[in-house]
């Protein structure tokens, strides 16, 4: 990798960029129903209008048509699953050169279909996305290819950087902040160079998930770490390290770094549905929902805030898993698990003590000839101070309540499992992530050295991945012996055995 460059030279590759032959200058378009609900003016930058959904396709170009006309001759390559990979085919289609991407064997039809349908040449490699990458480099050292990175390439930060071009000529007044969501962090790059060098008045803010915050790990430990696991729900962005390039582009420009959960980025997603009515991938709302919390944290008022919708490239069947966690995202629905006393006319009084508030979810299992365990949605209005005053409120009562609003294995698994105890003195309970491509329960099962299942529950919605809730017996065998196993299966896993919601209803 090159020397860091000063900004300047920064700002001169991207005034040089070469994107509108093929990309578009996006609106800029004030949210404004959003922006009398948060009392601040907020735009959004509309690059899911890009001809492949995508903001990947300005860097993509840009560093196609940068290379010499020998290069491209030769023919340009990839490994990618995502908006990558559209941006790369449809760059070389258009400068008539070939472009291979190397895409892993799990990658769902629609995916593969859509580079095809613009012009990309598809090899399928491998089960995960690493051994794709590795095949795409020894391709391109074996046909003389040009590998085409998807991030962390100068050319392809300047490519990149014509959003901000764009956002400062779009809206010349008063810009407070720019957010911008990271995986590789290319985009935030090109933005943040380019921004900082015209208008160092404003802040550049990177918006990661929890579970693939790369950026924010690297920015603590001042240097590039790589993360033991990325999450995969907004998977635009799911980048275990941030590029060598584009860390140092961070470290001078990024003024702070915010996180968000799934649920808030579910959240954003509706946000954008309502004010647009169009569909953002998980990674194009991230920097919405980090707006969003970042007005929250500070309290700000009156500010001009943009966020970038950065694609709309989702499975459709994965809005199911989305709009279920929408409401919670929105502080707009608390779960709670409440004893009640098993006995006629309990359930009304439970209700009469909630008052008007919409039950969203009732969930009711006889616990013994004393009680019973309710797992209950509730509709709020108020956010957090209105389901801590709920709790307070049921506590007072008499019942005992365990809020299980921020519980993850609650929400993805307890909700649909609620109605049975097993009793099992020996059983162990643990939440897996599977990879969606065949073989995987068999590999789990294989591996599992002997161990009985006791309880299985599985969740897909059209993601790269499956959520897994496995009860398991230790049997003859030592608590060792079973995590030793399960550290064999390869896939990411944690203990669940201790979760109160599974004590409660499960137990």
């Amino acid at each position: 990798m090159t020397e860091p460059l000063r900004l300047e030279d920064y700002v001169r590759r991207t005034l040089l960029a070469r994107v509108y032959d093929v990309a578009v200058e996006t609106p800029l378009e004030e949210m404004s129903q959003l922006s009398r609900r948060f009392k601040n003016r907020i735009w959004l930058k509309r690059e899911d209008l890009q001809p492949v959904f995508s903001f990947k396709i300005r860097g993509a170009y840009n560093k196609v048509a940068q290379l010499t006309r020998e290069e491209q001759q030769k023919g340009v390559i990839c490994a990618s699953a995502g908006n990558h990979a559209q941006g790369l085919a449809l760059s070389a289609s258009r400068l008539g050169i070939r472009g291979t991407i190397v895409m892993p064997q799990t990658t769902p039809d629609i995916k593969v279909n859509a580079v095809k349908a613009l012009g990309g040449h598809v090899v399928l490699h491998g089960d995960v996305f690493d051994e794709a990458a590795t095949y795409a480099r020894q391709l391109a050292a074996e046909k003389g290819y040009s590998f085409i990175h998807p991030y962390d390439d100068l050319d392809v930060i300047a490519g990149q950087g014509t959003v901000g071009l764009e956002i400062l000529r779009q809206h010349a007044g008063p810009i407070d902040a720019i957010f911008i969501p990271v995986g590789g962090g290319g985009l935030m790059a090109g933005i943040a160079a380019y921004v900082k060098y015209l208008r160092p008045d404003i802040r550049i803010i990177a918006v990661e998930p929890e579970d693939a915050a790369c950026l924010d790990a690297a920015m603590k430990a001042g240097e590039r770490v790589v993360l033991p696991q990325v999450g995969l729900f907004a998977d635009g962005v799911a980048v275990a390290q941030i590029g060598e390039e584009t860390f140092k582009v961070a470290r001078q420009c990024v003024d702070e770094v915010i996180t968000c959960s799934t649920d808030e980025i579910c959240a954003a997603i509706k946000d954008i549905f309502e004010y647009s009515r169009s569909i953002a991938e998980p990674a194009g709302a991230l920097s919405l929902a980090g707006l969003k919390k970042y007005v929250q944290k500070h309290g700000v008022e009156g500010q001009t805030l943009i966020a970038i919708d950065s694609g709309a490239n989702m499975n459709f069947d994965r809005l199911r898993h989305i709009s279920e966690r929408t409401e919670l995202g929105e502080k707009r629905e608390a779960i709670f698990a409440v004893t009640i006393p098993e006995k006629p006319g309990a359930f009304r009084t439970f209700c009469q003590t909630l008052g008007k508030r919409n039950i969203t979810e009732f969930n009711y299992r006889y616990a013994d000839h004393n009680d019973a365990h309710v797992f209950v949605g509730i509709q709020l209005r108020g956010g957090d101070a209105e389901r801590q005053e709920l709790r307070d409120t049921l506590e007072k009562k008499g019942y005992r309540v365990l809020d299980l609003s921020d519980d993850e294995m609650a929400k993805l698994h307890i909700r649909h499992l609620v109605g049975g105890h097993a009793g099992l003195a020996d059983e162990h309970l643990y939440r897996f992530e599977f990879p969606e491509r065949p073989g995987a329960l068999l590999n789990f099962l294989s591996r599992l050295g002997g161990h009985n299942i006791s309880l299985f529950h599985y969740r897909n919605h059209g993601d790269a991945f499956g959520r897994v809730l496995v009860g398991m017996q230790v049997g003859k065998k030592t608590k060792a012996d079973l995590v030793a196993s399960l550290d064999a299966v390869g896939y990411p896993w944690s203990e669940e055995t201790g979760s109160p919601a599974y004590q409660l209803f499960l137990r």
